[in-house]
């Protein structure tokens, strides 16, 4: 039978034990075993992790989805290529942000309309002065040191903002109805006050491609603007908000695109075969034989392609071609 201590020789044991003249050692019997070593996490608890992975999942899908949509505008605007990728999706103090603004930066800040706060669209200041030199038909990248915008390039700039927080604005739709408003532009983080030093941000980062340069772009959203959509954001929207849905606006992106291409047109009223001497002695009023007949249709090319037939003639005093049927044996 085990033995059974008394109170006081507890006591006197753990005294003992505290004071090192006693080892605390395990019984050989004893099924414990140390842990092996584990790799050691910092966690702040000023910091606690506001997001839950399917809130960032969502997240993630709606600015990549942003993305999407602004490098096909910048693509038709710029006449290059132009790749926008979703870099990062971190939460950190507003005054870590503020601390890592270069200067001078460029600075649009933008207002939350459903919830009377501001947020930050940051534009790193090469990136601004390459889609300004690029929308004046010069090179991407010609300058190789950050400067102040000029009133001008502002002005020139202004409509790629104002364009960008509109597709912010429908890529956040489906989560929730956000309006987005610019208010000013600021070229030092000190003067952008849109939270409390010791509120937590949402910081959305994007990598922006144009030719062979890239460039780095930032959103800042202050977390308590957001608390409302962010408490909806589950399983069920993230399905909702799905890949095939941000194709899908892809897709009616470019075909809007494409359909304000302009294509050259070309009716080809018939051909002739003539030699130099031929040619040589033509004179005003000589008539040439195309082989075609008067009453006959004239083929429509598109592209190098003969794509319709048409009837000639005149439209509101211009010479025109009415298109009477398709080339159905084109491949």
């Amino acid at each position: 039978m085990a033995e059974i201590l008394s109170q006081q020789e507890i006591d006197s044991l753990l005294a003992d034990i505290s004071s090192g003249s006693l080892p605390a050692a395990v019984p050989e019997s004893s099924s414990f075993s140390p842990r092996p070593d584990k790799d050691v996490l910092t966690f702040d608890f000023r910091l606690p992790h506001r997001l839950s992975k399917n809130q960032l999942r969502t997240l993630q899908t709606i600015h990549e989805t942003f993305a999407e949509t602004l490098s096909s505008y910048l693509i038709s605007r710029l006449q290059t290529t132009v790749s926008i990728s979703l870099a990062s999706i971190d939460q950190l103090f507003y005054s870590e942000f503020v601390l890592s603004i270069g200067s001078p930066s460029s600075l649009y800040i933008f207002r939350i309309v459903e919830s009377d706060a501001l947020g930050v669209l940051e534009l790193n200041p090469q990136l601004v002065l390459s889609i300004v030199s690029r929308m004046l038909g010069g090179p991407v990248g010609e300058e190789k040191s950050a400067r102040l915008l000029t009133q001008i390039e502002q002005t020139i700039i202004k409509g790629i903002t104002q364009r960008a927080l509109t597709d912010l604005q429908k890529a956040w739709k489906s989560v929730g109805a956000f309006t987005f408003q610019m208010e000013r532009y600021e070229t030092e983080g000190e003067f952008v006050q849109v939270a409390p030093s010791s509120e937590i941000i949402l910081l959305v980062s994007f990598e922006v491609s144009i030719g062979d340069q890239k460039f780095m772009m930032n959103i800042c959203f202050p977390t308590f603007a957001l608390e409302d959509e962010l408490a909806k954001l589950n399983t069920q929207s993230v399905n909702a908000i799905s890949l095939t849905q941000a194709r899908r606006g892809w897709s009616d992106t470019m075909a809007k695109k494409i359909a304000q291409t302009e294509l050259t047109v070309t009716a080809l009223l018939g051909t002739a075969n003539l030699t130099v001497k031929e040619l040589a002695s033509l004179e005003v009023g000589d008539i040439l034989r195309t082989g075609i007949p008067v009453d006959g249709s004239a083929g429509v090319d598109i592209g190098g392609s003969t794509r319709f037939y048409g009837t000639p003639g005149i439209s509101n005093g211009k010479v025109a071609v009415k298109i009477d049927r398709t080339n159905h044996n084109l491949h």
